[in-house]
């Protein structure tokens, strides 16, 4: 699949592991402005920001998590740690908020 990233961040790499809206706030920004954004979730039921919302519909989580790919990874494991360390290695920016 080609990349269709556009605007002035197409060339920037973000690591995101916030939950709920300030971090992914921040990371959905910097989507909206062509970084190529991950974000890590833990297993099970992921950012909690997924469930808020009437009658199943998470509004909150469409519109911060766009833009976004997403990955689940178990960091109390020692292997969920060692690939977070290897994607920010290769990362520009790393947001948390925890």
């Amino acid at each position: 699949m080609p990349d269709m990233r556009r605007g002035p961040l197409k060339d920037v790499r973000v690591i995101e592991l916030g939950q709920l809206v300030a971090g992914p706030f921040c990371g959905q920004m910097f989507a909206d402005m062509g970084a190529d954004v991950i974000k890590v979730e833990p297993p099970g039921q992921g950012d909690p920001l997924r469930e808020w919302g009437r009658e199943g519909f998470p509004l909150w989580w469409s519109v911060c998590a766009r833009g976004k790919r997403c990955i689940t990874l178990n960091l109390r494991e020692p292997e969920g740690q060692a690939l977070l360390k290897r994607l920010v290695a290769g990362a520009d920016v790393l947001v948390e908020n925890f």
